[in-house]
């Protein structure tokens, strides 16, 4: 793999000094985790896509960044047939929610965990739906490497969505989410045929934006969340 340019350097730069500022999570939608939430651990991680550009240029990023997404499976109890962070439960054999995320990507989509550089955490979550407390952790891709669905019962399909796309506002949208009677609202983006919404969508959005790298987009855009 070439060495990476100047405009790919300064986003791993980037990433790395937000690890230091932190991420403001403030108006998240989702409450306060039960009494007994699990421990979980999602991996960010972001790379050069194998010269494929996105196809929609941003400014703020280089157009060949990526991240790495999957697609659960539609068996699964909870976030069935979501697009996900690769991620999981931290077990008691993990050294911490990096060692568990990391693992989790392993299983889940097959990469070769020398090549992943993990900087470090944007602080725990409730996801109180599947009473577990999530900590997203951010990572660089330094050496990509292949990846697919390793068992069909977890993923249904695993992709690298091009950060550029993401970002662009054409692809911006707004979820309604029906629970309880009440209706929620919260950021979502069109990744090709995919609707990437909910927890994982939150956690990009507001990356995106500590990150400096959001274009203004319309939030009056709005699709239902999907079922």
């Amino acid at each position: 793999m070439d060495a990476p340019g100047p405009r790919t350097s300064t986003a791993r730069e980037q990433l790395s000094a937000l690890v230091t500022r932190g991420v403001s999570w403030e108006g998240y939608i989702g409450r306060a985790a039960q009494t007994g939430a699990r421990p979980a651990a999602v991996l960010v991680l972001l790379g050069v896509l194998d010269g494929l550009p996105g196809v929609h240029p941003a400014r703020a990023v280089p157009a060949d960044l990526d991240v790495l997404l999957v697609g659960r499976a539609s068996t699964l109890r909870h976030h069935s047939g979501q697009v996900a962070f690769p991620g999981g439960r931290v077990d008691p054999g993990d050294a911490g929610p990096e060692a568990a995320a990391v693992r989790e990507a392993v299983e889940e989509t097959g990469l070769d965990p020398s090549g992943v550089e993990v900087l470090g955490t944007l602080g725990e979550l409730a996801v109180p739906v599947s009473n577990h407390r999530v900590t997203p952790v951010l990572a660089w891709w330094s050496r990509p490497s292949p990846v697919g669905v390793v068992d069909v019962g977890e993923s249904s399909v695993v992709f690298r969505a091009p950060v550029a796309d993401l970002l662009d506002p054409e692809n911006r949208r707004t979820t309604r989410h029906r629970s309880g009677g009440l209706v929620y609202r919260s950021p979502a983006f069109l990744a090709g045929p995919h609707l990437v919404w909910g927890f994982t969508a939150i956690v990009l959005d507001r990356l995106f934006d500590a990150l400096g790298w959001a274009e203004p987009w319309d939030r009056r855009r709005e699709v239902e969340a999907p079922v």
